[in-house]
C-alpha cells in the first residue's frame, strides 16, 4: 500500500511516496537500487505528469519483473523524482533503466549500494509515528472534503490517547485542561485499559489538524502514552 506525505529536510520540503508494507521483502533483497529522473516538465499541472507518470509504472513494472526487485518509494527533492527499490542483486538493474529512459527525454542517473539491515528505507521513506497520524488525518479530511465539508467551520472533534497506567492518564488530563481540551470519557480496548476521550473545537483543514494532532502528540508522549487519532461529525 502507497501512502503519500511531506517532510522537511534542512529547512527544505520533501515530498515522500513509500510502500508501506515492503518490508516483507527485506531479507531477501539487499541491494538499495536508485534512480533519479529530472526533467522541467513534470510537475502536477503540466501536460506531460501523465506520461512521465505512465514512465515510472512501467518502469517499476519492469524492475519488479520476476521478483528482480521491489518498488519502495519515491522522494521529490529540488526538482528529482528519486525512485528507490531493493533487489535480489545489483546485476542488470542499470541496463533496465537505460533501455527504458535512453530516449525519454528525461535527465537520469541511477546506482545500486548494500542496504543489507534496510536503513535507508527506515530512515528516509517510512513515516515516523507523528507522519503515520498526519495521514490519517489527511485521509479523513479527503473523505469529509468529498461529502461537501466546510473545513474552515470550527467544530467539536474528539482526540483519543491511551496509556499503561492509570497514573499517567490522570497526571495527562490535569495537564491537558489547560491546553483548550476538555476530558468526554474513558474508553478502553483490548490492548489498553487506560484511554480517554478528549474534546477541543477547531476547523479541521490540513494545517488546523496537523497543528492540533502535534499538540497532543507531543503532550501524550511526556506521559509516555499513544495518541489513537480522532474523528468528527461533518459540517456543511
Amino acid at each position: 500500500m502507497r501512502e503519500i506525505f511531506n517532510r522537511v529536510e534542512d529547512s527544505q520540503l520533501i515530498s515522500i511516496e513509500v510502500e508501506v508494507d515492503a518490508q516483507d521483502f527485506e531479507g531477501s533483497n539487499p541491494w538499495l537500487f536508485s534512480v533519479f529522473v529530472k526533467s522541467n516538465n513534470i510537475d502536477e499541472k503540466s501536460s506531460g505528469f501523465e506520461q512521465f507518470l505512465e514512465t515510472k509504472e512501467s518502469l517499476i513494472i519492469a524492475l519488479e519483473h520476476d521478483k528482480m526487485a521491489k518498488y519502495v518509494g519515491t522522494r521529490i527533492n529540488d526538482g528529482w523524482h528519486e525512485f528507490y527499490f531493493y533487489a535480489k542483486n545489483s546485476k542488470n538493474l542499470d541496463t533496465i533503466v537505460t533501455k527504458m529512459l535512453k530516449d525519454s527525454g528525461y535527465k537520469y542517473e541511477s546506482g545500486v549500494v548494500k542496504d543489507a539491515k534496510w536503513d535507508f528505507y527506515v530512515k528516509n521513506l517510512f513515516p515516523t509515528e507523528l507522519e503515520f497520524h498526519n495521514i490519517q488525518s489527511d485521509n479523513i479530511i479527503f473523505l469529509l472534503q468529498e461529502e461537501g465539508d466546510n473545513l474552515l467551520s470550527a467544530r467539536a472533534v474528539e482526540h483519543y490517547v491511551s496509556f499503561d497506567t492509570a497514573t499517567q492518564k490522570e497526571r495527562f488530563i490535569q495537564n491537558i485542561i489547560t491546553c483548550g481540551f476538555e476530558f468526554k470519557d474513558d474508553i478502553s480496548s483490548e490492548e489498553f485499559e487506560h484511554g480517554a476521550a478528549l474534546v477541543k473545537e477547531h476547523p479541521v483543514t490540513n494545517e488546523d489538524v496537523k497543528k492540533v494532532v502535534q499538540e497532543l502528540y507531543e503532550l501524550v508522549k511526556k506521559e509516555h502514552g499513544y495518541y489513537e487519532g480522532w474523528s468528527t461529525t461533518l459540517k456543511l
